[in-house]
């Protein structure tokens, strides 16, 4: 298992090669989409990221104009941000971003790419869903992109889900139906070697994020498939959802 540090499980080792890693998702057709919709959530207010990370999403969305700030417990990953430019303009607080308190108020909260899940028991999700709750203006949207759980590919017996093979890395999902639990395993190829790591997470189904949302005095507005509005639906394997904040 990568190891736990202060950075949590997104330490040096990672951060250092975690946009290249991740470079599919760094692509333009796959960090527009997300931009034009937080985008049109903002509005003339303010932008809250939960989870930022190396800046993927907060560096163009800031870049639209919206005043985006975020909480993040890797100072790794935060370093990146702040070298890239504009990273100097975000705020950013180190911390669990289930329970830090920034200043001021946001019309959209937001957490991207499964960073849910990055909080590993039931109620630090639900302290999530409170702390985004507490940031936002009356009015003001809570958006969470997560996959939904593969247990459909799971045969009896079986607890692990595939999602990449080549001859350069491999990667599954161990899945424990009790508990929730899931962990995502990496095992990387490079010049006859192999590495690997793996990190927890903990797997929560739309209508479980939705009570969630209820907890926390929120209510559900849309539920889509995709950034793009896609229609969500039993054969849908992410989703992206946005909670309003009641006006009154």
């Amino acid at each position: 298992m990568t190891e736990l540090d202060e950075d949590g499980y997104f330490g040096e080792e990672i951060a250092a090669t975690y946009d290249e890693s991740s470079a599919d998702m760094f692509r333009p057709e796959a960090v527009e989409p997300v931009v034009d919709l937080l985008a049109g959530l903002a509005g003339d207010g303010q932008a809250l990221e939960l989870g930022i990370g190396t800046g993927r999403i907060a560096l163009p969305l800031s870049r639209r104009g919206v005043p985006v700030h975020g909480i993040d417990m890797s100072r790794a990953m935060v370093s990146r941000l702040r070298a890239k430019p504009g990273g100097d303009a975000i705020e950013v607080a180190i911390g669990d971003f289930a329970t830090t308190r920034v200043p001021g108020t946001f019309a959209v909260a937001y957490l991207v790419f499964n960073t849910i899940m990055n909080l590993t028991t039931q109620d630090a999700q639900v302290d999530c869903f409170r702390n985004a709750a507490a940031h936002l203006r009356p009015g003001g949207c809570f958006v969470i992109e997560v996959m939904v759980p593969d247990l459909r590919r799971l045969p009896p017996g079986q607890n692990a889900v595939p999602f990449t093979v080549s001859s350069a890395r491999l990667g599954f999902d161990t899945y424990d139906t009790a508990t929730q639990a899931m962990s995502s395993h990496h095992v990387r190829i490079a010049d006859g070697h192999a590495s690997y790591s793996s990190a927890p997470f903990r797997y929560a189904w739309p209508a479980e994020l939705d009570l969630m949302a209820r907890l926390a005095g929120l209510r559900l507005r849309d539920r889509w498939e995709g950034w793009q509005r896609e229609p969500f639906t039993s054969e849908s394997r992410r989703h992206v959802c946005v909670w309003e904040k009641p006006a009154e």
